[in-house]
Formats: structure tokens, C-alpha cells, sequence
């Protein structure tokens, strides 16, 4: 069917840009992921994940971590961990039903963005799992499209600093305050962080 269905086609007559997105078709998006590609989507620590499940019910969620953790396994996939968070597995669900998936990276501080649709799975025993610290699955996106956005409305942002409770190898990760919230911390998974009194414990998360 191509990158466009009924209802875009209809607003780009309206807006008489069918001529424009036509030629974007042909001449900058693809399917495979080159050299720059890579090295863009590598330096990002975030990137924009939507979702839908069986009933076409959208999800839309902000992935961070650290630069590199997204990686490019070959020139059509691409690799990320999903570490744990609120227990509500919306993102992931929608992965494992209906495999539908689009990223959007954006690069705030030198303004520019990129788009990757593709097919995902997920995978609790893949073999990068080993290689993120405390990631309880891994997706893998088979890219269908991948193109650049235009970046003139991208605000632009200078990091200050980077989360916290982002795993890493060398540090125990802090437990995020509201696990222990009169909520929630009775309804945790049994083998929860928040539930060790020796884990240090911060407001934010």
C-alpha cells in the first residue's frame, strides 16, 4: 500500500502537497538503515515509541537511557532494552500483538529528528539481554521506513543531566519514591528493589 492510506492521500489533494509527498516517498524514505542513520539513532539517549493493540487503541511512550542503548545490529534492525517500570506493560503488550511499531529520535540540541516504522518482537532470553543491566526484555524493530523529519519546529534543549535510574553495570540502581507510596508498595512484585530496606531511595521516578 505504501507510506500513505486513503485519508492522507484525501488531505494532501486538499492541501495540494500530493506532488511533495510523492516525491518524499521516492527520494528520502527507505528501508534500510545507512551509515548516518546509524550514527544518529547510536548518540540518542531517548527516543518516542507508539503502539497499538489489537482494536487499533494507540499507546504512545518515552524511552531513555544511555547513548548506545539503542543499538544498530545490521543495516534493517535495530535492538533496545525495556528495563522496568510501572508494571503495566502497555508498550510491550502492544508489542508482543499486533508487532506494529514507529520511533521517532530526536536530537534537541543540534535539531534534527528522524522517524524508523518497523516490526518488532520481544524477547525475555535474547541474547543482548546479558548486556543491559537489569533489562527485563529486549525488542528487535525490522525497519519498514526510515526517514528524516523536518526540524523546524523541534525546540531547541541542552541536557542538564542524565536520569539516575538508568541501570548501569558499575552502580546499584535507587528506587524510585513512589513504589513505596501507600498505593503501591503492598501490590510490588515479590522480588521488587522497593522492597529492600538497604536500597537507596530518591523522590523522582
Amino acid at each position: 500500500m505504501g507510506l500513505y492510506n486513503a485519508a492522507s492521500r484525501r488531505l494532501q489533494d486538499r492541501f495540494d502537497t500530493r506532488r511533495l509527498a510523492d516525491r518524499i516517498e521516492e527520494r528520502i524514505v527507505h528501508d534500510r538503515i545507512d551509515d548516518g542513520d546509524r550514527d544518529f539513532i547510536e548518540a540518542r539517549d531517548m527516543f518516542f515509541i507508539a503502539t497499538t493493540d489489537e482494536e487499533g487503541n494507540p499507546q504512545c511512550s518515552y524511552k531513555g537511557g544511555e547513548p548506545g542503548f539503542v543499538r544498530v545490529l545490521d543495516d534493517k534492525t535495530i535492538a533496545f532494552p525495556l528495563y522496568d517500570g510501572n508494571g503495566m506493560y502497555l508498550t510491550a503488550g502492544n508489542l508482543v500483538a499486533t508487532k506494529q511499531v514507529g520511533l521517532l529520535f530526536i536530537d534537541f540540541e543540534g535539531r534534527k529528528r528522524m522517524r524508523l516504522n518497523g516490526v518488532a518482537s520481544v524477547d525475555d532470553a535474547d541474547p543482548l539481554l546479558s548486556e543491559y543491566p537489569e533489562a527485563q526484555l529486549v525488542v528487535r524493530v525490522s525497519a519498514t521506513e526510515v526517514f528524516p523529519n523536518c526540524p523546524r519546529y523541534i525546540h531547541e534543549y541542552k541536557l542538564v543531566k542524565r536520569s539516575r535510574f538508568v541501570p548501569k553495570a558499575e552502580c546499584e540502581t535507587p528506587v524510585p519514591q513512589w513504589k513505596q507510596s501507600d498505593w503501591a508498595h503492598d501490590v510490588l512484585p515479590e522480588n521488587d528493589p522497593a522492597n529492600d530496606p538497604s536500597r537507596e531511595v530518591i523522590p523522582r521516578g
